[in-house]
Parts: C-alpha cells; structure tokens; sequence
C-alpha cells in the first residue's frame, strides 16, 4: 500500500512539472526538479510495491563493542534534531558559506545516525561539494559563497 501511494505522488509530481513552462533560453527549466522527483518517488515505490528490500527489515544485533550512536543515547531529542539542523542553516549559512554549514550538519546527522566518524567525515567532505555543484551547474542557483566558495 505505502509503495502504490508513493507512486501516486510520484506521478503527481512529474505531471505538475511538466505542466510548468520552460524558461527561454535555458536547456533546464523549473520543470526538471518535480520531474526527477516524480520519476524517483514512482520507481522507489514501485520497488517497495514488489517487496525489494524486504528482507532487509529484520532487526539485526548490534556488536556488543560498538559505541551506540548519538540517537540512542538522547532517545526522544533526536526527533528535534532535523528542525535544529535546519534552523542551524538559516541563521548560518549566509555568514559562514554553503561548503562549510553542509558539512557541519551532515557531520552532525551522520553521528547522530551511529554512522562511524571516517564515514561521516567523508560524507561532511564529499557530499557539499556534490550537492553544490548538483545546484550550481546543473541548477544554475547560486548557494550562499561565505568563507569558503566552491572551487568553480
């Protein structure tokens, strides 16, 4: 049922994108965006539809010497944490730049997650400069340049 729904929206999405008219003079237009998403939503749907991943449900033991991760130890406050990271980047990200404020918050998300550290530093490294190229030359949206601007 979740994976039909999702499919549903998915196809909402892509067809409330294609209804919106391109920009002259740009190859990629606001169409692009809902329509990637819509065609995403549709094909992660339907793959939950089908049962893919199923197995991957279970519930496994966690090794007895692995640290548990941040979200196990505050319990409850973890559900503040994606409001908290978001606010973080308002009040930042015009200051220090979009490089670093996107590398603090998937840093932050990443342990909070009980992701190890060298996962998470390489996704606070690796993940920003992706992203802002993504918006910047894909996109063509310019991301706040701060104290670090991106290399291109």
């Amino acid at each position: 049922m979740t994976g039909t729904i999702l499919m549903m929206l998915g196809v909402l999405a892509f067809w409330g994108g294609s209804r919106l008219p391109a920009v002259p003079g740009q190859d990629v237009g606001p169409a692009a965006f809902p329509m990637v998403i819509g065609g995403g939503l549709v094909l992660c749907g339907a793959l939950i539809a089908i049962g893919i991943g199923r197995s991957f449900e279970a519930p496994e033991e966690a090794p007895a010497e692995a640290p548990p991760g941040l979200a196990a130890r505050i319990g409850g406050l973890a559900a503040f944490l994606p409001p908290v990271l978001l606010i973080f980047y308002v009040l930042v990200a015009e200051r220090l730049g979009f490089l670093p404020t996107a590398a603090i918050i998937l840093l932050a998300a990443a342990l909070a997650l009980g992701a190890g550290w060298r996962l998470a530093l390489g996704l606070a490294l690796a993940g920003p400069l992706a992203v802002h190229l993504v918006f910047y030359k894909l996109l063509r949206v310019p991301l706040p340049a701060g104290v670090l601007p991106a290399p291109w």
